[in-house]
């Protein structure tokens, strides 16, 4: 169904694989995948992240994965080897299918790899050990100047 011409097409997939239905021979891997990175995420958020901008990061990442995972769980074929729902598709961005869960994962990620290039510690804090210019940490590039 064209819901904005060519800009935006809802098109019906069932998803064995992962991206472009790549390992859809190893669904259960994914789930595996997808159980233990919201695991992972859980913990973090409940023990470590103090920033709220890893909070909701991490939270927004976390429905995408816990989206993804639930078709895996509970859609067709079975338990843990189901076929995620794709149905966005824009093909003046990408030749893919899509849907919001891989949205949220994707940006998560990229919001991810900035705060860590920032610096931004999961406590709100900042890295400001470094050296600018040589990347070395500020009390090493001290020492090996005397």
């Amino acid at each position: 169904m064209h819901v904005i011409g060519n800009f935006l097409i809802f098109f019906l997939i069932k998803n064995a694989g992962a991206a472009f239905s790549l390992g859809s021979d190893v669904t259960w891997l994914f789930t595996i995948a997808l159980a233990v990175v919201a695991l992972v995420i859980i913990w973090l958020v409940g023990s470590r992240v103090r920033s709220r901008a890893w909070a909701i990061i991490l939270g927004l990442l976390l429905g995408g994965v816990l989206g993804n995972l639930s078709d895996r769980l509970f859609r067709e074929p079975g338990f843990g080897v189901g076929h995620v729902v794709d149905f966005i598709n824009t093909p003046w961005m990408m030749p893919a299918t899509y849907n919001v869960a891989d949205m949220f994962i994707t940006t998560m990620m990229v919001s991810v790899a900035i705060l860590v290039l920032l610096g931004v510690r999961l406590d709100g804090t900042r890295d400001r050990g470094k050296d600018a210019n040589s990347g070395k940490d500020a009390k090493s590039a001290a020492s090996t100047e005397d």
